[in-house]
């Protein structure tokens, strides 16, 4: 069979806008701050992520494997040297008076190289050359004998076409298929991955923004009691309210810091092979969180996971698999029917030369030709064996038509989450207005007397979770649309990479 060549797995990650220059461990400094763009941060991770470089690794080792399975159509060069002497003592006769008959000896030398195999077509071939020299009490001097010729065995039912060898090719070629996929489908999560690190990362720093702000409100409402309790307008117990509020709020941001650091740890594990060398850096998001508004196509989302998804086309490919694996089986079901053919030139001489001369000439031929019929009576294991794969195939299917449904009710859920998530922005932005304009309207009052600063510091933690709420609003938003593109299979084109296979 004639091989193709075999296809090597190279990723291009080729991005169609200027990505400026990547931090590596030696150009930063221990505990300077690296501000990166989501981009950044992606392209970082293809190169360094510790998923992608163990995925990649399978495909290369397939890669291998299918190469050596060609190994089997490997001609196999076969030489052959031996010498046989014989020598026979004369035979006693009781009855005759002349005793012991005349023994005889026997010398004979072989030379003779071979070339076998097997084709793709399932077609055996043998071509064997061969040199005998003679010499004993029969041949008083040398007698040379040559032979050079070919045997070849045909399938013409049980392995036609279709035999182990070339079962084991096809198999390997869909396998290193399913691998290359299988390292898609990692770069496409890890590229999630980072997205959603990155969004729960902007939404982390800019929380611990509005907790910042919240503590210097509350401590200039601290301030502010203070001294009207001093002027003797302001009861000491709304003092004490104050003071609680500025240690609340001070425990709000110790939170919200340390999320704000475990969120920026969690990024820098998807980002580098070296994690130890990134925990002493601070990571300064540059991007921010956009209410993008989107036109949600459902029907158009199904179409683009059903057939882009490396986990769809990873069982289309293995149901490829499974059909060579039935065909060959099938094959083994039928009886063996054989066509064997020989052909070769005969030569003899007293010396070497003389001999070839008769292979050269073609004076002495000889060839054979017939066919060879086999059937195991029952054929029991054949039988059963491509039952099973039929069973396995239809497993696959039902497999197959499982994984439909789960894409269909994940996208499905990731539009609603998405829809849901845009329209909770503008509800929590309006609820955010209202809570800025009742504190401020609320002051006012507090300034003309006519309320406490009880209702005043209500109404600051109010505005404080309306901002965070906000702020979640936006992250969720966000990752939401990451989710949805996952689930299409479309994070890499959303991004404008393109990972080719060469």
């Amino acid at each position: 069979m004639q091989s193709r060549p075999v296809k090597s797995l190279k990723l291009l990650f080729v991005l169609l806008f200027s990505i400026p220059a990547q931090p590596t461990r030696a150009n930063i400094g221990y505990g300077e701050t690296v501000p990166l763009s989501l981009l950044d941060c992606i392209q970082l991770a293809l190169q360094n992520n510790l998923e992608i470089q163990i995925s990649r690794l399978q495909p290369e080792m397939d890669e291998y494997t299918l190469k050596s399975s060609f190994g089997n159509y490997d001609p196999t060069l076969d030489m052959n040297v031996s010498q046989n002497f014989r020598l026979s003592p004369g035979v006693t006769d009781p009855n005759s008076i002349l005793g012991l008959g005349t023994s005889s000896e026997s010398n004979t030398e072989r030379f003779g190289p071979s070339l076998r195999g097997i084709s793709g077509y399932g077609t055996s071939y043998d071509l064997r050359g061969q040199l005998v020299r003679q010499s004993g009490t029969f041949f008083p001097s040398f007698q040379y004998n040559t032979d050079l010729g070919i045997s070849v065995t045909q399938p013409l039912l049980k392995n036609f076409l279709m035999n182990s060898q070339r079962q084991t090719i096809l198999v390997n070629k869909h396998t290193l298929k399913i691998s290359e996929l299988a390292l898609l489908h990692q770069i496409i999560r890890t590229v999630n991955s980072v997205e959603q690190a990155y969004y729960e990362l902007v939404y982390n720093r800019d929380n611990v923004r509005v907790q910042e702000a919240s503590l210097s409100l509350a401590e200039k409402s601290f301030a502010e009691t203070s001294r009207k309790i001093e002027l003797g307008t302001l009861a000491p117990l709304d003092g004490k309210q104050a003071q609680s509020q500025v240690a609340g709020r001070k425990a709000d941001l110790l939170n919200a810091r340390r999320s704000l650091d475990s969120q920026m740890n969690t990024l820098k594990g998807l980002l580098s092979d070296d994690v130890a060398s990134w925990l002493p850096i601070e990571i300064q998001p540059t991007d921010r969180l956009l209410p993008l508004p989107k036109v949600f196509d459902l029907q158009q989302s199904w179409h683009k996971g059903l057939s882009s998804r490396p986990d769809i086309l990873q069982r289309k490919e293995t149901l490829e698999r499974q059909n060579v694996v039935l065909r060959f089986r099938k094959n083994q079901v039928l009886p063996s029917l054989d066509l064997q053919l020989t052909y070769g030139h005969l030569g003899v001489g007293q010396n070497a030369p003389r001999s070839f001369d008769g292979i050269r000439t073609g004076n002495g031929q000889r060839y054979s030709y017939g066919v060879v019929f086999s059937m195991p009576l029952s054929n029991r294991r054949a039988k059963n064996n491509y039952r099973e794969s039929r069973i396995q195939k239809e497993r696959m299917l039902k497999e197959y038509k499982q994984l439909e449904q789960q894409i269909v009710v994940e996208i499905d859920n990731a539009v609603k989450s998405a829809q849901t998530a845009y329209e909770r922005i503008s509800a929590t932005r309006e609820s955010r207005l209202y809570a800025e304009a009742a504190l401020e309207a609320e002051e006012k009052k507090l300034n003309n007397g006519k309320s406490t600063s009880f209702f005043v510091l209500q109404l600051q933690r109010d505005l404080t979770a309306e901002r965070s709420t906000e702020l979640r609003a936006l992250a969720d938003y966000n990752q939401a649309l990451s989710s949805l593109w996952l689930s299409e299979g479309t994070t890499l084109d959303r991004h404008k990479l393109d990972v080719r296979i060469e």
